[in-house]
């Protein structure tokens, strides 16, 4: 089954509260599907009363990418999953993650436990289970796993709707390799998140000593072409090669990829 494409944006809040949900209100008219925002304490309003927000100004889907499952206790981020879920009439997509890296750091300054990596993955499942719990039989929230080492990649498989990956400079060949376990007919949907558009690179979707002409170098999938005619076929050869059909973008680029947008957005 070869599975439509959707676009998702994600558009931190980094300049007054009005001009980002004006920022919202233009990518509603783009075809986007999904709003989502990254999970930055202290840097940015909380991801919950963000994407209540944006759900209330549009009719976009919102999602968090991704909670970083150490900074909340299980049954937090479940709850607050499940509440956006019910407030949204079911257009919440919880998206959830281990930690980026140096979250180690964040947390002590936090005050919060370290938790080793192999219970970050069962605090994931536990994360889910509660939220199954609470959703009960008449509703399921979607759930989109950013994941990288193999233990991580199988819970994937058994408990996620959406599997993403942090490809980082990995070249072309080696996604593959990495994608072809997930492409199944019942499989998770592969979501690729693309953080650099031509010289532009994503605020909080990639580091910003990011260095786009080497990931052109390396042929990466973390990175596409500014011309929309060549972004259309490379992000064509992605979903036929590699499986991806959701491309989640960052907002300072959303409008300029609007006819990518319109031309591959259901197809």
């Amino acid at each position: 089954m070869v599975r439509k494409f959707r676009f998702g944006v994600v558009a931190p809040l980094r300049s007054e509260a009005q001009v980002w949900r004006e920022r919202v209100r233009r990518i509603a008219g783009l075809g986007y599907s999904t709003l989502l925002v990254p999970d930055f304490p202290l840097t940015q309003p909380a991801p919950a009363p963000m994407l209540a927000t944006a759900a209330a100004l549009t009719d976009l889907r919102v999602g968090t990418w991704v909670y970083a499952s150490p900074l909340r206790p299980p049954w937090m981020t479940a709850w607050e999953a499940h509440s956006l879920s019910l407030l949204t009439d079911g257009r919440f997509e919880m998206g959830i993650g281990t930690g980026r890296g140096g979250i180690e750091d964040e947390l002590r300054d936090k005050g919060l436990p370290i938790v080793p990596p192999g219970e970050r993955l069962v605090h994931i499942r536990e994360t889910v289970d509660r939220l199954r719990e609470l959703d009960g039989p008449d509703r399921r929230t979607p759930v989109a796993m950013a994941v990288y080492g193999p233990k991580a990649r199988a819970l994937a498989a058994e408990i996620a709707d959406t599997v993403t990956f942090p490809l980082d400079d990995r070249p072309r060949n080696q996604v593959e390799r990495l994608t072809r376990e997930f492409r199944t007919a019942n499989g998770p949907e592969l979501a690729l998140a693309v953080p650099v558009i031509g010289d532009t690179v994503a605020p909080h979707m990639a580091h910003p000593a990011t260095d786009p002409a080497a990931l052109r170098a390396a042929d990466a999938l973390t990175v596409l072409p500014d011309d929309p005619a060549a972004a259309i076929g490379e992000i064509q050869r992605r979903r036929e090669e590699a499986g991806f059909s959701y491309i989640v973008v960052g907002a300072d680029v959303a409008e300029r990829l609007a006819p990518v947008v319109a031309a591959l957005a259901g197809t």
